[in-house]
C-alpha cells in the first residue's frame, strides 16, 4: 500500500512538472483562431494586414468564430456597425456583440480604421486561447482633453443633423449630348423615443439627339425630364414593439404627368421582434390611412385636371441576416377609398442562402399588379416619348426576376493580400 501511495505522489509531480502542463496545453491549443469574417462593406484587405493574429477562412463550417457584421443608419447621419461574434466547435456558446458607430464625417479611411479596432477588441477573447496568446498586449488611449470617468459635453444641436448634397454630370458623344443636375438638403433627429426626418430634392435631366436620314437630313430631338419631392416623417416609439407614424409627401413628376401630388397620412406600425433586434432580424407590419391631392400637366384619362382622394396603405416587410444567409422580402398593398377598384399591390424578395460548405444559391423577384393609374394622360404617346421614357404607360402588371449560384473549393485559408495589377488596394465608395 505504501508503495501504491509513492507512485501516486510519483506521477502527480510529474504530470505537474514545468512544462508538462504547458506541453499538453500546447497540444490541445490551435495555433491561430479560425476566422469567418460574413461582411458585405468591410474592406477585408485592410483587415488582413492589420489583423494578422487570426486566420481567416473562405467558409463558416471551417472556422472557430463566425463574426457577422450588419449595418443601419443612425440619427447622427452615421452608420452603426454592430459585429456579432459567434462561437463554433471548441468555441460552442462563446458568443458577444460590439458596435463600432461610425461618425458622418468619417472618412473610407476612418471608417475603416475605427472597424479594425473593435473588430480587433473582439477577437481577444478567442485568441487569448491560442498559441499565441502570450504574444498579445492590451494598449489604453485616454481621451483627449476630458478627465477619465467624466461625461462628455451636452449636444448643441439636440440630435439635429443636417445635410446639403448638390452635384451634377455632362455626357456627350457627336450626335448626342446630355446634362443633369441634382440637390437635396435634410434636417433628421433620431432619439429612443422619437424619429424625426424632413428631404427636400430635385433633379433636372435633359438630353439630345441628332437623327440623320437617307438623304442627309437631320431632326433634333429632345428629352427633358424634372422632379421634385419633399418628405416628413414624425414617428412615436410606442414599445419594443410598437410605433406610431405621420408621413407627408409632395412632389411634382414630368413622367407621372404630376404638376403637384400631396399626400397626409398617419398609422401605426408593429414588429414581432424588438426592435433592438433589426439588425439581424424584422418583421413589420405598418398601416396608413391618408389624403391626397393631385393637380396634373395634361388632363387624364378620367377627364381630371385635379381631384382629392382617400387613401389606405398596408405594407409587411421581412429582413434577416443570420449565420445561413440574408433574405428579405416585402408585400404592399394601396387602394384609394373614395374608389376602391383602383388599388395596386407588389411583392418582392430576394435571399443568398449557404446551402452546404462552399455553395451558396441567390436569387430575387418582383411582382405587381397596378389597378391605379389614374394619372395617365388623355392620348396616345409619341414615338419618341416612348423610346425615351418620358412618359409613364399604362399597365397591368410589371416582373422581374433574378437567380444565381456559386460554389468555391480548395484550400480553406484566406490570410493573404497581393495587390499587383490590380488585386487588391481597398474598397471606395462614392455616397
Amino acid at each position: 500500500m505504501f508503495t501504491r501511495l509513492i507512485l501516486r505522489v510519483f506521477w502527480a509531480l510529474l504530470i505537474l512538472a514545468p512544462g508538462a502542463e504547458a506541453a499538453g496545453w500546447q497540444a490541445q491549443v490551435p495555433a491561430k483562431a479560425r476566422v469567418f469574417l460574413d461582411c458585405n462593406r468591410c474592406d477585408e484587405d485592410y483587415l488582413k494586414k492589420e489583423i494578422t493574429f487570426i486566420d481567416y477562412v473562405r467558409n463558416r463550417e471551417d472556422a472557430d468564430v463566425h463574426v457577422l457584421v450588419t449595418t443601419q443608419d443612425t440619427g447622427g447621419g452615421g452608420q452603426q456597425w454592430t459585429l456579432k461574434f459567434i462561437g463554433l466547435g471548441a468555441y460552442q456558446g462563446v458568443d458577444q456583440t460590439l458596435i463600432y458607430n461610425q461618425p458622418q464625417t468619417a472618412t473610407p479611411a476612418e471608417t475603416r480604421e475605427g472597424f479594425a479596432e473593435v473588430f480587433r477588441l473582439g477577437l481577444v477573447r478567442y485568441a487569448s486561447n491560442t498559441a499565441l496568446a502570450d504574444r498579445l498586449r492590451v494598449t489604453y488611449k485616454a481621451p483627449e482633453g476630458q478627465a477619465v470617468g467624466t461625461s462628455s459635453k451636452q449636444d448643441p444641436w439636440n440630435y439635429w443633423v443636417f445635410r446639403i448634397n448638390a452635384g451634377g454630370d455632362v455626357n456627350g458623344e457627336e450626335l448626342s449630348s446630355g446634362r443633369a443636375f441634382r440637390g437635396s438638403v435634410s434636417a433628421n433627429r433620431t432619439t429612443d423615443d422619437w424619429r424625426m426626418s424632413f428631404t427636400t430634392g430635385g433633379n433636372y435631366r435633359d438630353s439630345e439627339f441628332i437623327l440623320e436620314d437617307e438623304e442627309g437630313q437631320r431632326e433634333t430631338i429632345l428629352s427633358v425630364s424634372r422632379n421634385i419631392d419633399v418628405n416628413g416623417l414624425v414617428v412615436k416609439s410606442l414599445s419594443q414593439h410598437w410605433s406610431l407614424g405621420v408621413v407627408g409627401n409632395v412632389n411634382s413628376q414630368t413622367f407621372r404627368n404630376f404638376a403637384i401630388r400631396t399626400r397626409i397620412a398617419a398609422g401605426p406600425e408593429y414588429n414581432f421582434f424588438p426592435y433592438s433586434e433589426s439588425t439581424r432580424r424584422m418583421l413589420t407590419v405598418q398601416y396608413t390611412v391618408g389624403h391626397d391631392y393631385h393637380r396634373y400637366h395634361e388632363v387624364t384619362i378620367y377627364d381630371k385636371l385635379e381631384e382629392q382622394l382617400l387613401d389606405q396603405r398596408a405594407q409587411v416587410g421581412l429582413s434577416l441576416r443570420q449565420p445561413w444567409g440574408t433574405s428579405e422580402a416585402q408585400f404592399t398593398f394601396s387602394q384609394y377609398l373614395t374608389d376602391p377598384s383602383k388599388y395596386s399591390m407588389g411583392l418582392f424578395g430576394g435571399a443568398e442562402i449557404r446551402i452546404f460548405k462552399g455553395f451558396s444559391v441567390e436569387f430575387f423577384g418582383e411582382f405587381s399588379r397596378t389597378r391605379d393609374q389614374i394619372y395617365l394622360p388623355r392620348g396616345q404617346a409619341s414615338t419618341e416619348e416612348i423610346l425615351l421614357r418620358q412618359r409613364q404607360l399604362a399597365t397591368g402588371y410589371q416582373y422581374f426576376f433574378n437567380a444565381g449560384m456559386s460554389y468555391s473549393f480548395g484550400s480553406i485559408f484566406n490570410n493573404i493580400v497581393n495587390p499587383r495589377f490590380g488585386g487588391g488596394g481597398g474598397d471606395i465608395f462614392f455616397d
